[in-house]
């Protein structure tokens, strides 16, 4: 595996970066600073709202380059590099109709904050594993002071069974990608992982060829298109470990982290020779 020329590292958190118990190790911590020194940057790709993002990355926070809301917002340096919210009346057609499905709940992930109309406990705890900016509202229809990035179905049952086969007909006008067993993601159509790692490409003057990127699942296929060299992690989703070229440990196994120590010693022996 030639790691020679990678400039840019990409990946998803939950299921890739993130153990099963929603943490990132030391490890990668001590990769990354040292993929810094090496002049190598890192971005997290997730359907993660940002400040959930940046609180998961305190340590290093204000380097880290962030695609989160599936690639609706692109943060670097505290700065916006990138922007695709949804049209408002598409929107609120999704709360309508998610609303006639039983035992969904519904998430409006908005520029400043996400929203929701449920405190409902079940709900709650997956919910405040990803959000970390949020507000509990009496109806959806009357969110109008925010951009909205993201509608996001939490279906505890079982998403891509349960929920996917009474919402697949946005997909003509919208990008809708499962991100999760339970989790359902609707976005606009130009809103994607990959469309926004190019936005980020270009920005840094970084190519496809000097990319590496890391996932799970089927919103992570994107990234995939847009790397020179693309590992899925052991437990990914079937379909993303048949597309990706390669693959590494599970998430629960430092899968990533062990691609980048292995990168890193390889930099460092090119280096000594």
């Amino acid at each position: 595996m030639d790691y020679s020329r990678i400039k840019l590292i990409v990946s998803d958190m939950d299921g890739t970066l993130l153990n099963s118990k929603h943490e990132v190790s030391t490890r990668f911590f001590e990769a990354f600073r040292k993929l810094q020194n090496r002049g190598i940057k890192f971005a997290v790709a997730s359907g993660r709202q940002y400040y959930s993002l940046r609180e998961r990355m305190e340590p290093v926070k204000d380097d880290m380059i962030y695609i989160a809301e599936n690639g609706a917002i692109v943060m670097y340096k505290g700065e916006e590099k990138h922007l695709v919210p949804m049209d408002l009346k598409v929107v609120h057609r999704i709360i309508e109709e998610v609303r006639e499905l039983d035992n969904k709940y519904l998430i409006l992930c908005g520029r400043k904050k996400a929203y929701i109309e449920s405190n409902a406990p079940e709900f709650m705890e997956p919910f405040l594993n990803h959000y970390e900016k949020y507000e509990v509202v009496d109806d959806l229809l009357q969110v109008e002071d925010d951009l909205i990035l993201k509608v996001t179905i939490c279906d505890l049952k079982g998403a891509e069974k349960n929920s996917m086969p009474h919402v697949e007909h946005f997909k003509e006008e919208l990008q809708v990608k499962l991100s999760g067993e339970i989790w359902i993601d609707f976005n606009d159509k130009k809103a994607q992982k990959g469309n926004a790692l190019e936005a980020l490409q270009k920005s840094l003057g970084i190519s496809k060829e000097e990319t590496m990127a890391f996932g799970d699942y089927l919103n992570d296929l994107e990234l995939f298109s847009h790397a020179a060299i693309g590992y899925a992690v052991e437990n990914a989703h079937a379909e993303v470990k048949k597309i990706a070229a390669h693959t590494t440990k599970s998430n629960d196994d430092f899968g990533v982290e062990v691609i980048l120590e292995e990168l890193l010693e390889k930099i460092s022996v090119e280096a000594e020779q």
